[in-house]
């Protein structure tokens, strides 16, 4: 069932959003050449712990997953997509890191992703982000009353396809609000048009996922959780929280 949030949760819901963008920033600004995976999960825990939030990715389990889910981001490096599980690995200049993390504040939930380079970027690694987070941005430009789902998806699928990347198959955004998860689902390609109808107060996280190599397909880690890469090219994944409001779009995540 898709929930319609009112003014007044889209305003607690920023609250939370907020925790999200510090948390990413907390672990954007840890990520360094020789810094282990799991400091920058240490230092997005910190921030939620001040901050008073719990994490709905910690102790989360879907369907497909083998163990809950031991951290409170993912860390997804290089050639990972996404729902990489921080470890003890150390960065390197020039890798390709992205970061999901999400923040539940009284109740309501924000979450966002961002994608970074650790050091010096590759000038095609920096076009990957560049256009990864331009496909965000045309998908929330789509998110206004008297569209509809599929506007956002075609807006983000244009971008992604005009550049050759790939765009990982089954997996896409989603409604939010008092769960992490909800209704309805928010494909990364579609046919404008179509889809359930845009109104004020739906509040949708939006997240591209491109794939430099082309393909649109993945394989999974043996810890069940990691999506790679299948022909070992690198990924982006970028995310916002957003409400549609009959003021245009209203991003709930950034700082």
């Amino acid at each position: 069932m898709v929930e319609i949030k009112t003014d007044a949760a889209l305003d607690a819901m920023r609250v939370a959003g907020r925790v999200v963008a510090d948390a990413l920033a907390a672990a954007r600004a840890a990520a360094a050449p020789g810094v282990r995976v799991r400091e920058l999960d240490e230092a997005a825990r910190t921030v939620l712990h001040d901050a008073g939030a719990t994490s709905p990715f910690l102790g989360y389990r879907p369907s497909f997953a083998p163990t809950p889910f031991p951290a409170v981001i993912c860390a997804s490096v290089n050639d990972a997509i996404v729902h990489g599980i921080p470890d003890d690995t150390r960065l390197h200049d020039g890798d390709v890191v992205g970061v999901d993390c999400g923040a539940l504040v009284d109740g309501w939930a924000g979450d966002a992703a961002v994608t970074f380079t650790v050091g010096t970027p590759r000038p095609e690694d920096q076009h990957l982000l560049d256009t990864t987070r331009r496909a965000l941005e045309a998908g929330i430009a789509a998110a206004v009353p008297g569209g509809r789902i599929g506007d956002i998806a075609h807006a983000i699928g244009s971008v992604g396809r005009a550049a050759g990347y790939g765009i990982l198959d089954g997996f896409g955004g989603h409604g939010i609000g008092r769960r992490m998860h909800e209704d309805p689902p928010v494909p990364n390609e579609g046919r404008p048009g179509r889809g359930f109808p845009l109104r004020h107060g739906l509040v949708l996280a939006i997240e591209p996922m491109f794939i430099a190599g082309g393909s649109d397909t993945y394989v999974t880690d043996p810890d069940g959780w990691t999506l790679r890469t299948k022909d070992g090219s690198r990924a982006a994944h970028f995310e916002h929280t957003v409400a549609i409001t009959e003021d245009g779009p209203r991003i709930l995540t950034l700082p």
